[in-house]
C-alpha cells in the first residue's frame, strides 16, 4: 500500500471534468485507489464519490493506493494531479 499527500492546485479543484480525468485515468490500473479528504475516505474510481469531496483548489487530498500496480498508478495520478490538470 503506498499513500500520497497531495494540493489540487488547477482552477476548479477536482469536479466535473477533472474527476472525470481522475477516474478514467485511475480505472486503468488493478490495484484499488482511495481518495481522502479530511476523515472522509471514497473510492477513487467512482466519479459519484469523487465529486462529494468537493475538493477546491489549494485543498490537500490523500490518495491511497493497494495493489499489484500501485507504485505505477500512484506516480500516473500524483502527475495527473500535479501537472495535467492544472492545464484544465
Amino acid at each position: 500500500m503506498v499513500k500520497k499527500e497531495l494540493v489540487v492546485n488547477n482552477k476548479i479543484g477536482l469536479h466535473a471534468r477533472p474527476a472525470a480525468i481522475f477516474v478514467q485515468r485511475a480505472n486503468k490500473y488493478e490495484s484499488d485507489v482511495f481518495v481522502e479528504k479530511n476523515t472522509k475516505k471514497v473510492n477513487g474510481k467512482s466519479i459519484m464519490g469523487i465529486m462529494s469531496l468537493g475538493v477546491a483548489k489549494n485543498e490537500c487530498i490523500s490518495i491511497i493506493i493497494d495493489g499489484p500496480d500501485e507504485l505505477e498508478a500512484m506516480d500516473d495520478l500524483k502527475n495527473l494531479v500535479e501537472t495535467e490538470l492544472l492545464e484544465l
